[in-house]
């Protein structure tokens, strides 16, 4: 066998609270990391002899599973409409989309004439794309007079967008560009004449927002967030006479509002933040709406209050909280209001007639799906845009009419390849966590896989930051599926997935809990006969490889391997990191150890990398991109190494080191498939299910 790269020792001390901790793998974080994730030729010379040793294991490792990764590509691809493009959405004279030519990894912007004729490339991703190791959109907008055309570019995957503007009566792009974007987040004034965004600071936070004229000059400061804790968010009402601004962190937010008629006005302030306090302002027949969780509405309620008079004793209650509907968001239109809801952890579409203050709900036919919001660019229409799926059914793009209820199916997800819906069966079932609280599962099988307990499996989670995991249709875990494997996604506490008081339940220092449901939907499974121990994989990126690498500490014996994409393993030492650019912001969601004695103990308890011992661990694979900002490519790269120093005889333990890429991994659409390709190799691999063997 192959043997794996053993990096070198060099302890370091680190001492909080009293207690001393030593991180022997301290190094593997270079001390000019800033500079390294913006420019990766930039790393530590020995640092990059490791990853690149890493990777060379992996490879290794993975021989002979080359043809299966080529086969699983395949199919995934094979499941892509080659030259797809998306519904155009009518702006005015103009309707906008997106569409791949075929074989492209990034797709064209493109607009044509209402009617349908005369279609005009306003960006060509791909054309860009070319000999480029990594580029991508991540947000690309027209002028409300659609005289330009501007659109925020990655070319390392580090996040630090570069803002340029097009003129598209030339098809040039302007002199002038805007470094240092946050998120890819800019938003055009109503009247087209200027153009707002969110600036990145030397931390990679979004610290402030600033103004310039449309066709250049110099920017003005519109608003600095003197929080390093909050997020800046820019928005516009539906109704496109305001400018919002918005300041939060997972528990508190603050708004700020500037009349659309004059954009260069000074902010004011909706209402002061106040901690523990959300609240989400909606422009609606001629005055706020306000979704707030105030005054212990868990579930959030509905308030309202004049146009000028926005401070909180003058709002007043319209829709009171619901302990069973969660409300998670409101959509403006001229004559109708939609309300976003949760109930028994499944999404409805809520529709409000401003004239008669009727309401009804959108019904949806099955027992598990997903549902999601298209707004568009219109204000005075009747129609609203949603898109429909399942575990078993592709997306469907449907233009429903609020006034008549007449749905129109614009588009259904094509699978060039062929998909037979009943061939699938999804199952939704509930699994006792050990507080004897009820955690939904969704499972997706053949019909004809016979639940005896000989089914392999992948438990996938991810629990944090309130993101609900939605019954959705995925073409890639057909590909596992087809196979045989029970595909089983655990909605664990920490999403919102059956409403707020869910997330709240799985922060902080009830963390615990996602991890504790995690493990008890693994032994539902079990003793459903959906599998057995041993014959689960646990699946998780990001928060989710948080969950993963915690679930592997608690009870090794379950999984027969583990995949943690780009995870968040090194727990501890990065909340305690109030140089990392997400680390201020996210206290609210894990607690400040710096601070905070008992968050340290409580962060301490769980954090993977720190409670690694020898324990019977199944094989593990990391994945990690090198230009990460949100989850440092030192995290996955150190718990490997702590891995295979603490419980050498168990694993192996491989790392997957993307180096020349971010946190969404490669940017190219088919280049991501063939990533999802090679962990699903592995995971086949791990549990002995291809031709080549288990490691």
């Amino acid at each position: 066998m192959t043997p794996p790269p053993i990096p070198a020792k060099q302890p370091h001390a680190i001492t909080q609270h009293g207690r001393e901790r030593i991180d022997e793998f301290h190094w593997l974080r270079d001390s000019n990391w800033r500079d390294a994730v913006r420019d990766p030729s930039l790393l530590q010379a020995d640092i990059r002899a490791h990853l690149d040793a890493e990777n060379a294991y992996s490879l290794a490792m993975m021989t002979g599973t080359e043809a299966l990764q080529a086969t699983l590509f395949a199919e995934m691809k094979g499941r892509v409409r080659d030259d797809d493009s998306s519904v155009p959405t009518p702006d005015g004279p103009y309707e906008y989309f997106a569409r791949f030519a075929p074989g492209a990894q990034h797709p064209c912007h493109v607009r044509r004439l209402r009617a349908g004729e005369g279609e005009e490339v306003l960006l060509d991703a791909d054309a860009m794309a070319q000999g480029k190791a990594y580029f991508q959109i991540g947000a690309a907008e027209h002028s409300p007079d659609h005289a330009l055309f501007a659109y925020a570019v990655d070319e390392a995957g580090s996040e630090a967008y570069t803002l340029v503007v097009r003129d598209l009566a030339t098809s040039e792009d302007l002199p002038e560009r805007i470094e240092n974007i946050a998120f890819a987040q800019f938003l055009w004034s109503p009247d087209s004449q200027w153009l707002f965004w969110v600036h990145r600071d030397e931390n990679g936070r979004p610290s402030a927002i600033y103004r310039r004229a449309a066709r250049g000059g110099s920017p003005a400061l519109v608003y600095a967030e003197p929080d390093d804790g909050m997020f800046l968010r820019l928005s516009a009402s539906e109704s496109r006479a305001f400018i919002l601004i918005t300041s939060a962190n997972q528990e508190t937010s603050e708004v700020r509002f500037i009349k659309a008629a004059d954009p260069r006005a000074e902010p004011k302030i909706f209402a002061p933040r106040k901690t523990g306090e959300l609240y989400t302002p909606t422009h609606f027949d001629s005055r706020w709406l306000v979704l707030t969780n105030a005054d212990g509405a868990t579930s959030f309620k509905i308030m309202t209050c004049p146009l000028q008079e926005t401070a909180r004793e003058h709002w007043t209650e319209v829709l009171p909280c619901r302990p069973t509907h969660t409300i998670e968001g409101l959509i403006a239109f001229a004559d109708y209001l939609v309300r976003e809801e949760r109930v028994d952890a499944l999404p409805r579409i809520v529709v409000r007639d401003r004239m008669t203050a009727t309401e009804h709900v959108v019904q949806q036919d099955e027992a598990a799906y997903a549902l999601a919001l298209e707004p568009g660019y219109e204000f005075d229409t009747s129609v609203l845009r949603f898109v429909y799926q399942s575990p078993t059914t592709p997306r469907q793009w449907i233009d429903y009419d609020m006034t008549s209820r007449a749905r129109i199916v614009r588009k259904v997800q094509d699978v060039p390849s062929g998909h037979d819906p009943s061939r699938y069966e999804t199952i939704r079932f509930f699994a006792a966590a050990p507080d004897g609280v009820e955690v939904p599962v969704t499972v997706l099988k053949l019909k004809a896989t016979a639940l005896d307990g000989a089914a392999p499996a992948i438990l996938y989670g991810y629990g944090a930051y309130g993101h609900s995991l939605d019954a959705s249709f995925s073409i890639r875990a057909l590909s596992l599926v087809d196979r045989g494997w029970i595909w089983a996604t655990a909605h664990v506490r920490g999403g919102a997935d059956k409403g707020r008081s869910w997330f709240e339940d799985g922060r902080k220092e009830k963390k615990i809990n996602s991890f504790l449901d995690f493990v008890a939907v693994a032994e539902a499974l079990i003793e459903r006969r959906h599998t057995a121990a041993r014959r689960i994989v646990a699946y998780g990126g990001s928060a989710g490889g948080l969950l993963v690498g915690a679930a592997a500490n608690l009870r090794p014996d379950l999984w027969g391997g583990v995949i943690a994409a780009v995870p968040f393993v090194d727990a501890l030492n990065t909340m305690s990191d109030d140089s990392l650019p997400l680390t201020p912001p996210e206290w609210p969601e894990w607690g400040d150890p710096i601070l905070d004695a008992q968050a340290f103990a409580t962060i301490a308890a769980y954090s993977p990398y720190d409670n690694v011992a020898d324990r019977p661990y199944p094989p593990i694979l990391a994945t990690g991109g090198l230009s990460d900002p949100r989850v440092t490519y030192w995290e996955p790269a150190k718990w490997i190494a702590r891995l295979r120093d603490r419980a050498p005889s168990f694993g192996p333990y491989l790392l997957k080191m993307n180096m020349t890429a971010g946190h969404a991994g490669a940017s190219g659409r088919y280049e991501f498939l063939r990533e999802i390709a090679y962990e699903y190799a592995f995971a086949m691999r791990a549990l002995a299910q291809d031709e080549t063997g288990a490691f």
